[in-house]
């Protein structure tokens, strides 16, 4: 297997990347978060010695090579998440992550929990992360090795996941105009959205894409690479850097390239986020169960090595103690159990 696909092409063989969990493997899960289950405050960090899953843990250290050497992506479902407290469940996914790598913060906060719903933010403010809103969010990575989405509940209407293989992307693009793919490996300004480590400035200097140590790797969010359009030193987009960055994104929207998913309750997808971009349709919510998905990130002890120009943004390209968000307003790192 390999990360460079079209979604036309999984789209009909669903049984290649989904992975439904067997009775034994919920029973083991419900077991190792007994100790989480009562309480309503935030949940400690989580590691392995913390969350003993002697069947499953073997089969995630499995999902673990398949994410970095096969698909790039995996969905498992069936989680019972409507039998589970708000914390029990939190408690299984954050176990989960433990097992793949180390969690990582996802904001100023120190939040190794992410909430992904609708808290009314405009998509147009540039202190707002997407993510917060309904609105689609387009194709993008985060700071991060590995993505963990658990859908709680889904949208009433929309909310479609979406993801993309940059190999697959970039092969396109070169194909149609190679002297526009070229320019994705020159480095752009993308804001940092008023989370800036201390001594940083409040973009970020990487390319969209990179080749390193034998491998492809994609960094891109193209509506805060439009933000950052408003600092006045973050070096600005000449025309035919626009013109690459548009067609990466035509390309990344087309049909047969991407591969599109509905998320059900209960439903686990895990991305490689070098490897991968991911998106979100728009949606409209169910009043009475808006839609909500926790979000792990998490670094990989055995994933690829990073370029060096990545460490403006993560901190660190060590292996395994790589990626999030930490600033001089973080104070803890913890696992809220409702969004901010």
């Amino acid at each position: 297997m390999t990360s460079r696909w079209l979604g036309r092409e999984l789209r009909d063989d669903p049984d290649r990347w989904r992975r439904p969990l067997a009775a034994a493997e919920i029973d083991e899960l419900f077991k190792a978060s007994e100790r989480y289950a009562e309480g309503d405050t935030d949940l400690p960090v989580i590691d392995v010695d913390d969350f003993p899953l002697p069947r499953l843990g073997p089969e995630l250290l499995r999902l673990r090579r398949r994410l970095l050497d096969g698909l790039g992506f995996e969905l498992w479902t069936g989680l019972p998440v409507d039998e589970m407290s708000r914390r029990q469940t939190a408690a299984v996914f954050l176990g989960i992550g433990a097992h793949l790598g180390s969690l990582r913060s996802q904001n100023a906060m120190g939040h190794l929990l992410g909430h992904v719903t609708d808290l009314g933010r405009d998509p147009a403010d540039p202190m707002a992360r997407i993510y917060q809103t309904n609105a689609r969010q387009s194709f993008h990575t985060d700071s991060t090795d590995v993505v963990g989405l658990l859908c709680l509940a889904p949208a009433l209407k929309g909310g479609a996941s979406l993801l993309a293989s940059a190999e697959t992307v970039f092969a396109e693009v070169e194909r149609r105009h190679p002297e526009l793919a070229v320019r994705l490996f020159d480095p752009v300004a993308t804001d940092r959205r008023g989370e800036v480590p201390r001594g940083a400035d409040p973009w970020f200097e990487i390319p969209v894409l990179n080749r390193y140590d034998g491998h492809l790797t994609v960094m891109y969010q193209r509506q805060y690479i439009d933000s950052a359009e408003r600092f006045a030193g973050a070096p600005q987009l000449d025309a035919e850097m626009i013109a690459a960055l548009d067609l990466f994104d035509d390309v990344l929207n087309e049909p047969d390239i991407h591969l599109s998913m509905e998320l059900a309750a209960g439903d686990m997808q895990f991305v490689h986020n070098h490897a991968l971009l991911h998106d979100r349709e728009g949606f409209v919510d169910d009043p009475a169960r808006p839609r909500h998905l926790l979000r792990l990130w998490l670094s990989i002890p055995s994933d690829r090595e990073l370029p060096p120009v990545f460490a403006s943004r993560y901190g660190s390209v060590t292996v395994g103690d790589r990626g999030g968000i930490i600033t001089d307003a973080t104070t803890r790192l913890h696992a809220p159990l409702s969004p901010a």
